[in-house]
């Protein structure tokens, strides 16, 4: 099924948050396409998200993201 998610950065860390969502999809999708992630700031420009539209086949992955993401140090908040 196609699982979208925001995840979304803790304050000042645009180019950190990119970095880290880009290495944990790589090493857990590693057929995901890297460039199709947005990257967008929030309305006051204090928090960037990026957001990414994955395709998941079992449960099993969608914890292993959730797990990758909650350890990730710049990440706030996964919607």
């Amino acid at each position: 099924m196609d699982y979208p998610l925001s995840i979304i950065g803790h304050e000042g860390e645009h180019d950190s948050l990119l970095n880290e969502v880009k290495l944990i999809l790589g090493s857990q999708f590693p057929d995901f396409d890297l460039a199709s992630i947005e990257v967008k700031p929030s309305k006051t420009g204090r928090f960037h998200s990026a957001r990414v539209n994955l395709y998941l086949t079992e449960a099993a992955q969608v914890n292993a993201l959730y797990a990758a993401l909650d350890e990730a140090k710049t990440v706030r908040l996964v919607v």
